[in-house]
């Protein structure tokens, strides 16, 4: 099967289907990367950059056997992380906080615990609008590339930055090479995320003018420009100060309008749809190019 058309099938089945209820090859791999974890460990960054390159590389490898929309289908999480969006915006809907608030800890990993019905919208959006990013736009972007390879290289990366990319004691210089790779490769994607924002949304100069003003106030290069571009685009406000256990983080505003409450998730929701199907508009050509060449 061609690449063009195992994309679209891959996306398709995605958005139908979501991901699989049972063995999941994300979290096969993330098993995997585990077990690895224990041999080749060490608080330095040559063994980290190590473990990313064994699992990264073999990943690309396992790429050369497996078809294009079967691992479209394994990488892309557009379904799932809809389903959780919708599921706190139910909960706030019917006025349950505290069940929305533990719902969220499926989308953040944030301290919830304390969050009014603003801030919980809030980290809702902010999650839909990333994770648009990472997990719908930029594999499509490496699928149309590199194909199968380059969809499942792209996970590789991306989960284990998740999963040791974090600034503590124990991965703060293990973790960096996952980090730094993962922010390489979400670049391209964040861009065309963020360029879709502006051109879908509701206000098309907002959406504009809070990406080229505001992402830079982001700690991360790839989601300031995807959060301050959705922002604008609803016409509402996202960042302001996060709780992650024992570290807080005073990100800059994002975007000029009010607050978001619990109608902006389902706007929200449907920009985020809007943008992973425009990115597969744009994506495919650029496949049919790579298959002529």
């Amino acid at each position: 099967m061609n690449a063009p058309l195992g994309l679209v099938l891959g996306f398709a089945a995605d958005r139908l289907l979501g991901d699989p209820a049972r063995w999941h090859p994300v979290a096969g791999f993330g098993r995997a990367a585990t077990a690895l974890e224990q041999v080749t460990y060490a608080d330095r960054r040559g063994p980290g950059a190590v473990h990313v390159a064994v699992l990264v590389c073999g990943s690309a490898a396992l790429g050369r056997v497996v078809p294009v929309a079967l691992a479209t289908w394994a990488v892309l999480g557009g379904r799932s992380l809809d389903r959780e969006a919708a599921a706190v915006e139910a909960l706030l809907a019917a006025g349950d906080l505290p069940g929305a608030r533990r719902r969220l800890t499926h989308l953040v990993g944030r301290d919830t615990s304390t969050l009014d019905e603003a801030e919980v919208a809030r980290a809702v959006i902010e999650s839909l609008a990333e994770n648009t990013s990472d997990a719908v736009v930029a594999p499509l972007v490496w699928g149309a590339v590199s194909g199968a390879p380059g969809l499942l290289a792209y996970r590789a990366a991306n989960t284990l930055d998740a999963m040791v990319g974090h600034r503590n004691a124990r991965y703060e210089r293990f973790g960096w090479s996952a980090a730094r790779l993962d922010d390489l490769l979400n670049l391209p994607g964040s861009r065309l995320t963020a360029l879709l924002a502006v051109a879908l949304g509701d206000d098309h100069a907002g959406a504009w003018r809070a990406w080229r003003r505001d992402a830079g106030g982001h700690p991360s290069p790839n989601a300031g420009p995807v959060e301050a571009a959705f922002a604008g685009a609803l016409g509402i406000r996202l960042g302001g100060i996060n709780t992650y256990g024992d570290r807080v983080e005073d990100r800059q505003v994002l975007g000029d309008g009010q607050a978001p409450g619990q109608h902006d998730i389902t706007r929200a929701r449907r920009l985020a749809r809007q943008v992973g199907l425009g990115a597969l508009a744009a994506v495919v050509p650029i496949a049919l190019l790579r298959r002529r060449r």
